[in-house]
């Protein structure tokens, strides 16, 4: 059986090592790339470069996951930055939004986690709360740092007809480590899990076989049986 070639978007960081000389780091979280092999998937990470280049890099797999990170700029739903928004780094916003375009116009399955699920609802035509406190209704510590990802911290309720619903109970209990959070959603995408206080957890659009999660089951997947089943979802059958 041929192994699902599986594209991760990749970020950049600057290594705070003198040896290095200033040079940046392309990385994924090994979460990724170990949830991906242990289901049967080959992972392949695409670096930051040229918008123009994302179609090309999209040919060459079967399925995309966006990755978690910084703040996505909100340049990119027509708004300013306000006081208390975090890091955002335009040049991987863009790359990313044209792998999400190459994704969908090749009708290849797409994959978010956290940022990368918030980018989606961006490209589709969404908007965000740049930071929880604008959100009128928040009740639920979304940030759940200083306690450990693999631990869940808050509930979430999954809809009924949400593609994982086989797999997780209507009610359970997820990781999360986000200020952000989608506020408007984008063309044609459905709200698959929501938390106690409204915040969405989950979105998905079936036809184009999009889905995104706002926690973490890369950090988790080790320790739970239902991120391991999301994993094996995502890569095999979405």
């Amino acid at each position: 059986m041929t192994q699902p070639i599986i594209g991760i978007a990749g970020n950049q960081l600057l290594t705070a090592e003198a040896a290095f000389h200033g040079n940046q780091v392309t990385y994924t979280p090994q979460g990724f790339v170990d949830a991906v092999q242990q289901v049967g998937g080959l992972p392949f990470v695409l670096p930051i470069g040229a918008p123009e280049t994302a179609a090309a890099y999209i040919q060459r797999v079967d399925k995309l996951i966006l990755a978690g990170g910084q703040d996505v700029s909100p340049q990119f739903y027509h708004e300013e930055p306000r006081p208390k928004i975090g890091e955002t780094n335009a040049q991987r916003d863009r790359f990313e939004l044209a792998l999400i375009a190459a994704a969908i116009n090749q009708q290849k399955p797409i994959f978010a986690v956290c940022r990368g699920m918030q980018l989606l609802n961006v490209a589709l035509g969404g908007s965000l709360y740049q930071d929880l406190s604008e959100y009128s209704g928040w009740q639920v510590k979304h940030e759940q740092a200083p306690t450990q990802p693999k631990f869940a911290t808050h509930n979430i309720t999954i809809s009924e007809d949400a593609l994982f619903a086989s797999i997780f109970a209507q009610t359970c209990r997820v990781n999360s480590y986000h200020h952000q959070a989608i506020k408007d959603l984008g063309t044609n995408l459905a709200v698959a899990a929501h938390s106690d206080d409204g915040i969405v957890e989950a979105i998905q659009d079936p036809a184009r076989r999009l889905l995104g999660v706002q926690w973490h089951p890369e950090l988790s997947f080790p320790f739970d049986e239902k991120e391991q089943a999301l994993f094996a979802y995502a890569v095999n059958e979405l």
